[in-house]
């Protein structure tokens, strides 16, 4: 693979990284390649790759800064050091480590159909490889959950379940399908071995099988024959036996994704409608039941997994039976109208059910019917998106972050009902190579540094308006994690004051992301 796209953009990184890195350059950098969407992608194929720098402790006095930018830089690391002037010039934060919040259970990606399809579309070992360290390695982002929807999505090239003949209501027929064994068991083994450790692995249905449906199709306006309530819930065990039979275990399974889909059924792909007062009667009568007295009682249960606009008044119902609130462990939301519905909710809702984790199960770009264009290669407006969402949900209370599909093709599929969307990384077959977009490096910049049981403490800020968002975290290893991010068309000065440790004075640059690691 060559570095010519842009010689000056490589040239520029190289002596950032030598100028002010005190160890030595032992990273791959990026091969950037623009498609004129407004930014760059990082190119990577069999043979090359790039990678990220350890986060090495650092001594007293010294901080590690990853950054990335829409100018090129992706995850660059360097090293400052604390001052003790106090000159109030910039944007000031100021860490509070005696106020702390919820502590993280990680971030993570899906594992679709149509991302194993994808993957295997590079034909050679060492490139699927290569894909999966940059999630799964610690050269990578390090992500540590997985989910996976139970049977086929609109991410698969057909439509299935594990049982598709009619009324069999004993489920005699149910089997797991090749889908399974070829796009989603091997790959899901490969990250994990990739990782090192097991993946908190999380498994939502998008249907159930059509006969046990009021409108007897896979998607459109249908519920769940009451008839086979328990049915239903019988099969969401099976599938997590015969996933246990594959040696893969279940950390968490959500009661359905998206049940507003099978309500209101803008979009024509795999979905099954719920009103809150019926789900919360299957969760108190099935499924809570038959899963905590299966073998996989230990499985978290994790209720919604749908828009955040739900909260809290869906949760408020679905409580009101106490055998439900009982057997629910989390809630589950997912991003797409984010932007039009205040994270307060998320607030609301965590300060009424204290008990229960909020995580963040779904999220991609170019859902939106209006966004013509599904995939745009490069585009650090996309990469924006991800990481302003991650950082406010951090700060209202959610314990992580899965993206939707960890790959997929140049169209943003394949999807069986043409509802292509963008991807963190995009495999293009014909050039034998894949691509890894600003919002793989915007998700990196969280699922890197914030370890599993990073405690959230507070950030506070000055007064009157900021051109920064910021969050921090107080790792298990007592590192001190902060993300800033500049959406901004200019640079504006960023003041970190820490009472313990000193002052933080760095520029952040104009549309720039970073990280600060510091112990």
């Amino acid at each position: 693979m060559s570095l010519s796209n842009k010689p000056g953009m490589i040239l520029s990184i190289i002596l950032i990284v030598l100028l002010y890195s005190s160890t030595s350059f032992a990273r791959n950098p990026c091969v950037p390649k623009d498609f004129n969407k407004g930014g760059t992608v990082c190119v990577c194929n069999s043979t090359y790759c790039d990678t990220i720098e350890p986060a090495d402790k650092v001594a007293a006095g010294k901080f590690l800064i990853y950054s990335s930018s829409i100018d090129g830089l992706r995850l660059e690391k360097s090293v400052g050091n604390f001052s003790n002037s106090t000159i109030p010039s910039g944007v000031k934060f100021t860490v509070n480590r005696n106020r702390t919040f919820q502590k993280v259970f990680g971030f993570g990606t899906a594992f679709t159909d149509s991302a194993g399809l994808n993957l295997l579309k590079l034909n050679n070992t060492e490139a699927q490889d290569a894909l999966l360290k940059s999630y799964f390695s610690s050269e990578g982002i390090e992500l540590n959950f997985g989910r996976v929807p139970i049977g086929g999505c609109d991410f698969s090239t057909r439509t299935y379940t594990y049982d598709d003949s009619e009324n069999d209501t004993s489920l005699s027929n149910f089997n797991l399908t090749s889908e399974d064994f070829e796009y989603k068991i091997p790959i899901i083994k490969r990250a994990q071995e990739i990782s090192g450790k097991p993946l908190k692995l999380v498994a939502s249905a998008w249907s159930a099988p059509p006969w046990m449906k009021t409108n007897n199709d896979f998607s459109g306006f249908g519920f769940l024959h009451e008839e086979f309530f328990a049915t239903w819930a019988k099969y969401h065990i099976m599938f997590l036996d015969e996933y246990k039979n594959n040696d893969l275990k279940f950390w968490g399974l959500t009661t359905g994704n998206e049940p507003l889909n099978g309500i209101i059924p803008i979009n024509r792909f795999n979905s099954l409608g719920w009103s809150p007062q019926a789900h919360r009667d299957w969760i108190a009568n099935n499924l809570g039941p038959q899963l905590r007295n299966s073998q996989h009682n230990a499985t978290k249960l994790i209720a919604l997994d749908d828009q955040r606009f739900l909260l809290p008044w869906w949760i408020e119902l679905v409580f009101q039976n106490e055998d439900a609130k009982s057997y629910i462990d989390g809630i589950g939301v997912h991003w797409y109208w984010d932007t039009l519905y205040p994270a307060q909710s998320l607030t609301r809702t965590h300060l009424k059910y204290p008990e229960k984790f909020i995580l963040g199960t779904e999220a991609c770009v170019g859902d939106k019917p209006w966004e013509k264009e599904k995939v745009m290669l490069g585009s650090w407006a996309r990469g924006e998106m991800y990481t302003r969402d991650i950082i406010e949900d951090l700060n209202h209370w959610v314990t992580g972050w899965i993206d939707w599909n960890f790959a997929l093709d140049k169209t943003g599929g394949p999807n069986w009902a043409s509802n292509f969307v963008d991807s963190a990384i995009i495999v293009d077959e014909e050039n034998q190579e894949f691509y890894k977009q600003p919002m793989f490096y915007a998700l990196g910049h969280f699922s890197k540094f914030i370890h599993e049981g990073s405690k959230r403490v507070h950030l506070g800020r000055q007064k009157g308006p900021s051109a920064l968002q910021a969050v921090a975290f107080l790792r298990p290893d007592q590192a001190m994690v902060v993300v800033v991010f500049n959406g901004k068309g200019l640079d504006v000065p960023f003041i970190l004051a820490d009472p313990k440790r000193g002052t933080i004075r760095f520029t952040a640059a104009k549309h720039s992301v970073h990280t600060l690691v510091y112990w």
